[in-house]
């Protein structure tokens, strides 16, 4: 890892320190950043501020795309979200989001939010449309249960990521419809979508590239902000796919889903679907029995059963020993 690297990623566990100390004296506080908390669906004194201003972690509307062919800065392994509508594949690449975590964007003339929280290393896609109304969004710099706090630009509404609903402002309680995502790596998605285009680093923002600005924080078992409770039936970042439906959760471990064959045929809640797993892109996607895509979440074990207390976990008969 670089020196750059380490700093940064030194100076956010130092900025994470002193926002976990102090959690309890901004408890009574109503507004954070510019944003008016009262009434907050969500317990005021768990969220906190990740260090950036409102937009410090500047969100990308209006952004250029490059043939796949030409973006030769990308390496094989280098992770990206991928999503296709109208016959038109998208890829995001990480190495990006960890700078800009939000995507304002169309994909085949479908309007869509692409999200990406380092933090929880959750990757998901939104369809902006929200009563009725197209929104925008931006980052707050405000976090709950270490996840990326989004803002629409219209209502200053604050939004959960992995709770995908606004929690505080006008559109409070509204839910945000998720689009299925792939999250997977460059080489494997380029493969397969040789005409396909990807987010190019002309952003209009002074950014490198290269450099991961969380450093060693995926492989280090700390974490830099609270969470509500942790689940010690996995590692705190052991990668899971989360899945929802209208009564439960459940979370299929990567490690689990690499021992058996895919796809895997299970049920979550009254919903029965596939799940399928590529052992060497490390690409976990469900789908319903007809093919269909469903949502589906990539995320550390800790920011899951954060959102999800109650979830399910998933254990094939190969890692239970049955």
């Amino acid at each position: 890892m670089t020196k750059t690297a380490w700093s940064l990623f030194g100076m956010l566990v130092a900025v994470a320190l002193f926002s976990a100390t102090s959690t309890a004296s901004r408890a009574a506080a109503q507004v954070m950043n510019g944003f008016d908390l009262r009434g907050a669906l969500v317990p005021v004194g768990e969220i906190v501020g990740g260090g950036p201003p409102r937009d410090g972690i500047p969100a990308l509307s209006s952004s250029r795309f490059e043939p796949a062919r030409a973006a030769d800065w990308l390496g094989e392994d280098d992770r990206i979200l991928a999503l296709q509508a109208n016959g038109v594949a998208k890829a995001y690449p990480i190495r990006i989001l960890n700078w800009h975590e939000l995507v304002n964007d169309e994909v085949g003339g479908q309007p869509v939010l692409i999200s990406f929280c380092p933090l929880c290393g959750t990757g998901m896609a939104f369809d902006p449309l929200v009563r009725g109304r197209r929104l925008t969004f931006g980052v707050s710099g405000l976090l709950y249960n270490s996840d990326l706090l989004m803002y629409d630009r219209e209502t200053e509404s604050l939004w959960t990521q992995i709770g995908r609903r606004a929690v505080t402002g006008p559109l409070r309680g509204s839910q945000a419809r998720q689009i299925p995502l792939l999250h997977t790596t460059w080489g494997s998605w380029r493969k397969e979508h040789p005409r396909g285009l990807v987010l190019s680093r002309e952003t209009g923002h002074s950014r490198d590239y290269d450099i991961d600005p969380y450093g060693g924080y995926a492989r280090d078992q700390r974490l830099m902000f609270p969470v509500s409770s942790t689940d010690d039936r996995l590692k705190l970042k052991a990668v899971v796919l989360g899945i929802t439906s209208d009564t439960a959760a459940k979370a299929y471990p990567f490690d689990a889903l690499a021992r058996v064959p895919s796809p895997i045929r299970d049920r979550v809640g009254e919903q029965e679907l596939l799940v399928y797993f590529d052992r060497d892109s490390r690409t976990a996607f469900a789908t319903n029995l007809a093919g269909e895509s469903i949502p589906s979440t990539v995320a550390y074990w800790f920011a899951w059963s954060a959102f999800h207390p109650r979830t399910v976990l998933w254990e094939s008969e190969v890692s239970s020993g049955r």
